[in-house]
């Protein structure tokens, strides 16, 4: 039984490339139904985001095997070969074990260590193992990579640092504020940045949440998901005051907040102190706000001094989750390589319970006819210790003629004879 990884990702491949490989989950089923009809191919899981489509396959080793693969992806997604073939990795057994377990934990994303990851390996294995064969390596790899990254992440600062721009929003804000569950935030726009603030912001217990937006509909799909209320862009300015956080990421090339504004704002609030936090560019808020007695601004280029510095931690850290790699897949290659041995201990184990069993019958039928109980214990165990060396003295014999001094060490330590 072999293990490989086949795939591409965001460092093989660009996303031209990358969106025309990618399994949806709507073609999941039949993709594997196909894959695993492949000779020798004896179980799947198909990994398929948007940095990286992956196979992870238990195979019957065979020479041509990695071409056959590779052409059935490409058929499969009518590509060409030469086309797909210098975008794609190959990694088998401890290669392939090593590489899982560092997608999942986050070793080898485009933002190191990002947790996102890891969910969507295990929604993969789940949709791959349902109404599908999968087999116990397979199975063994996939949970014991879970297992890689949970002790990745709970014995590293790998995903302690905010290395995005929404989650580094975040993070300031629970620098600033004691507790985030008593502070209403507004959020203006909901691209993917906002959308990926507000379920920082509702992961960190803020209650309140407002949403402003051009398109009303779009802000209205957000809001459902975290429980925010949905205002148009034209509104901000009657409840401005209301925000003790401020998060804006829209496309608009005018600002959106302007200093007469936020000065309004402020005199409602008498004076108390909002984080305002501009990650759009061009500007939604104009520069002017910054100079206002508790008005406390933040750009995308100060959020990108905290990314740069977190990203360093993270660096650091990752070096400690290579080596948590390093030793989980050698300790699960140890158990591999020992299951091959499993059907030769069994196979022996019955051959040894056969001749037992025989001469054990014999000896009982003996003793029913009369014979003595010493000379029947005594011819039992002169047979069953011929019956028992007789294929290891023979092996041990043809050692000897053929000179072959390290398969007579071999058979003596088999043997447990020093």
């Amino acid at each position: 039984m072999t293990l490989l990884a086949l795939g591409i990702n965001h460092k093989t491949a660009p996303v031209a490339l990358r969106e025309r490989v990618t399994f949806s989950p709507e073609t999941l089923d039949q993709a594997l139904n196909s894959l695993l009809a492949q000779p020798l191919v004896q179980g799947g899981v198909v990994l398929s985001t948007c940095n990286r489509t992956e196979l992870y396959l238990s195979v019957e080793q065979q020479e041509n095997l990695q071409e056959q693969l590779v052409q059935w992806l490409c058929d499969y997604h009518q590509l060409s070969a030469d086309e797909v073939r210098k975008s794609l990795y190959w990694h088998r057994d401890d290669e392939a074990v090593s590489h899982l377990m560092r997608v999942a934990s986050g070793l080898d994303s485009l933002v190191l260590g990002e947790p996102q990851i890891l969910g969507q390996v295990k929604k993969a294995f789940a949709d791959s193992h349902r109404g599908h064969p999968i087999t116990s390596e397979l199975e063994r790899m996939f949970q014991k990579s879970f297992s890689v990254a949970k002790r990745v992440r709970t014995e590293t600062d790998i995903g302690a640092s905010a290395v995005s721009v929404a989650f580094a929003a975040c993070t300031l804000a629970r620098q600033i504020f004691e507790s985030l569950s008593t502070v209403t935030v507004l959020l203006v726009g909901a691209g993917e940045t906002i959308e990926l603030a507000a379920r920082h912001l509702r992961e960190h217990g803020v209650q309140k949440l407002i949403i402003a937006n051009r398109t009303r509909e779009r802000a209205q799909l957000l809001a459902d998901e975290v429980g925010a209320e949905v205002i148009s862009l034209a509104d901000i300015d009657e409840r401005l005051s209301e925000a003790d956080i401020i998060i804006s990421s829209t496309a608009s090339p005018l600002p959106i907040i302007g200093k007469g504004m936020m000065e309004r704002a402020l005199k409602k609030r008498r004076n108390q102190p909002v984080l305002i936090v501009d990650i759009a560019v061009p500007r939604d808020v104009e520069p002017e706000v910054g100079k206002l007695a508790n008005a406390y601004l933040y750009s995308v280029d100060d959020l990108q001094a905290i990314i740069e510095s977190n990203m360093a931690q993270r660096k650091a850290a990752a070096l400690q989750a290579e080596n948590i790699v390093e030793q989980e897949s050698g300790e699960f290659m140890s158990w591999l390589r020992a299951q091959s041995a499993v059907e030769t201990i069994r196979d022996y184990r019955s051959q040894a319970d056969q001749v037992r069993s025989e001469l054990e019958a014999r000896a009982l039928a003996a003793l029913q006819q009369g014979a003595s109980p010493q000379e029947v214990i005594h011819d039992m165990a002169h047979k069953l210790t011929n019956r028992l060396i007789h294929a290891p003295t023979k092996s041990l014999q043809q050692a000897a003629r053929d000179g072959d001094t390290e398969r007579l060490h071999i058979l003596r330590d088999s043997l447990g004879l020093d």
